[in-house]
């Protein structure tokens, strides 16, 4: 990096607490030094340490970082801009936002760890780059009080890798500025290399001209990327003589990083995570947290933005007598199959098991069915391998295509359990029955209609403030409907299956994408390749890809 010190404040990484040798192992300044580890049954003096948040992308904290959140008793932090950094803590921990009362931050971390307590002090990117730290850090060595700076991912590398610019192409020179310290540009004008710009946005045009002015020529690229790392990432790609009329409309604020040289120019090849397929879609899945979580995570693997909004709630059944006999009857070896048409039915037996002291060793000698990948998974967690797993449809018709007629030459037992939740079809019983099983069909749970979500999530519905809303059951979109309203008419509404797309339908709803099979991996994977389609349709028309939820009257649009 390059930087005049008359010209431009340049990152300064020099920690007070520990250092970190070459191999970056840590190195003690004496023996009484941060307190950053423990033994059993030892607590050390209060401590503060100093950790990089990174650039925005939660997932690019350090392990240390994550580390001393695990341990913390205080951390203060932004919590508007790193709450969800929050979820590395214990549950007790004690949470001082610094949005509150910014003056008495320096005061109150000394104070927690002159009582003991070990305290986080979580900055925006690295400590050690334009940090505004540099007060609280001298308030800790002025109270004698322990501290240690953790260095975070600083956005002048993360930003530009994920906006696909390399920024020492051609040109071995890396350039970090601050733009509120920065009297005289023409020093940087006469940089050969790629120069990184933060707090600049407020006057990217008079800097812009001021770099022509100091000899740089008006055809030099230049990126300007707001939030980035972020789903909200931005960036507008322009040179310095255009610059004034491509930010005119754009809408750019800050965080934002300008980034000018020959390397903006990697970005046509190197640009990867704004030309995710769902990039920054806000998706709507309609179902719990415990339910929805692999299929949230792989939403996030396509860039999309996913909200769990639970539309129903699962409920013990009234009265436990039938599941009491259930468990008993397995025992006991009452039935030769046991079928499983949900991943609540296996919880539901599972606690059941649990309550009893039972384990999964209680299925030996039963045949086990299952519809459904997740019901799968659940019964492996559990320790049970289903013998029946339908290959064609994952439905109770596809269970039944490919379950065996009853045969007593082979079957010393003739019944089935079915333990389903309150408001199950009859479907399955009756085509057992025909193939001469005899059912007991226990309700194992109830399934209830969930409160209505917030009143923002509901007008974000009703008004298209999601992109996309996926429908994993019939039951999913009535209750939706019920407790929030219709999804707008810009939204694109993804459904598991045709018995979901015609509940959709019945309720007005325009269904656009149908999983290939039933499975809420499968639904994600199309909402996929339909937003791929959509962004690769606006490219090749020369527009700027937009989000569903952007074409609705109203919403902001950005300039090319």
């Amino acid at each position: 990096m390059s930087s005049g010190s008359k010209t431009g404040k340049t990152a300064d990484t020099t920690t007070a607490g520990t250092m970190t040798d070459e191999s970056g192992e840590a190195v003690e300044r004496s023996a009484a030094t941060t307190g950053a580890t423990e033994t059993a049954g030892e607590r050390h003096a209060g401590f503060v340490a100093f950790v990089g948040a990174g650039p925005g992308d939660e997932n690019l904290l350090t392990l240390r970082g994550a580390d001393l959140l695990s341990r913390a008793d205080v951390v203060v932090l932004d919590r508007e801009s790193y709450g969800a950094l929050l979820r590395h803590c214990p549950e007790d921990v004690k949470v001082i936002d610094v949005a509150e009362d910014t003056g008495a931050v320096p005061l109150k971390a000394v104070q927690e760890a002159k009582a003991g307590c070990r305290v986080v002090r979580l900055c925006a990117g690295d400590p050690g780059f334009f940090s505004s730290v540099t007060e609280e850090v001298a308030a800790c060595a002025k109270a004698e009080v322990d501290f240690e700076i953790v260095p975070g991912v600083p956005p002048a590398t993360a930003v530009l890798t994920y906006a696909g610019i390399a920024p020492a192409v051609a040109v071995p020179e890396f350039r970090i500025v601050d733009a509120t310290q920065v009297d005289d540009w023409s020093v940087h004008a006469g940089s050969a290399g790629t120069v990184v710009i933060y707090n600049g946005i407020a006057e990217a045009v008079a800097i812009g001209k001021a770099l022509i002015a100091g000899g740089k020529p008006d055809t030099t690229p230049v990126a300007v990327t707001q939030s980035g790392t972020t789903t909200e990432q931005y960036t507008v790609v322009s040179s310095l003589g255009r610059l004034a009329a491509d930010l005119k409309h754009a809408g750019i604020a800050e965080p934002a990083l300008i980034v000018v040289g020959e390397a903006v120019g990697t970005r046509d090849r190197l640009s990867w995570f704004e030309n995710k397929p769902l990039f920054g879609w806000r998706v709507l899945v309609p179902r719990t947290k415990e339910q929805a979580a692999g299929l949230s995570e792989q939403l996030r693997s396509y860039g999309a933005v996913p909200e769990e909004v639970p539309t129903i709630s699962v409920e013990p059944p009234r009265t436990p007598q039938q599941m009491d006999r259930a468990i008993k009857g397995l025992v006991t070896g009452r039935y030769e199959w046991v079928a499983f048409t949900s991943a609540n039915a296996v919880k539901a037996i599972r606690e059941k098991f649990e309550e009893y002291g039972l384990d999964a060793r209680a299925f030996a000698g039963l045949k086990v069915a299952a519809v459904g990948e997740a019901t799968s998974k659940a019964l492996v967690e559990f320790g049970v391998k289903p013998d029946l797993v339908p290959v064609g449809e994952h439905s109770s018709e596809g269970l039944l295509a490919e379950w065996p007629p009853y045969d007593s030459m082979l079957d010393p037992i003739n019944r089935v359990l079915l333990p389903r939740a309150d408001i199950a079809t009859e479907t399955l019983i009756a085509g057992l029955t025909e193939l001469g099983w005899e059912c007991d069909d226990v309700t194992a749970y109830r399934t209830v209609r969930a409160a209505p979500p917030p009143a923002p999530i509901r007008e974000a519905i009703k008004g298209g403030g999601f992109d996309a809303v996926l429908f994993t059951s019939s039951s999913t979109v009535r209750n939706l409907v019920g407790i929030a309203g219709k999804p707008h008419n810009v939204t694109v509404i993804a459904v598991i299956g045709p018995q979901t797309a015609k509940t959709a339908e019945e309720f007005g709803l325009r269904v656009d994408i149908m999983a290939d099979n039933p499975s809420a991996s499968a639904l994600a994977s199309a909402l996929a390749e339909y937003g791929a389609k959509q962004r690769q349709a606006a490219v090749a028309a020369g527009d700027v890809p937009r989000r569903p939820s952007q074409t609705r009257r109203g919403a902001r649009r950005r300039a090319k």
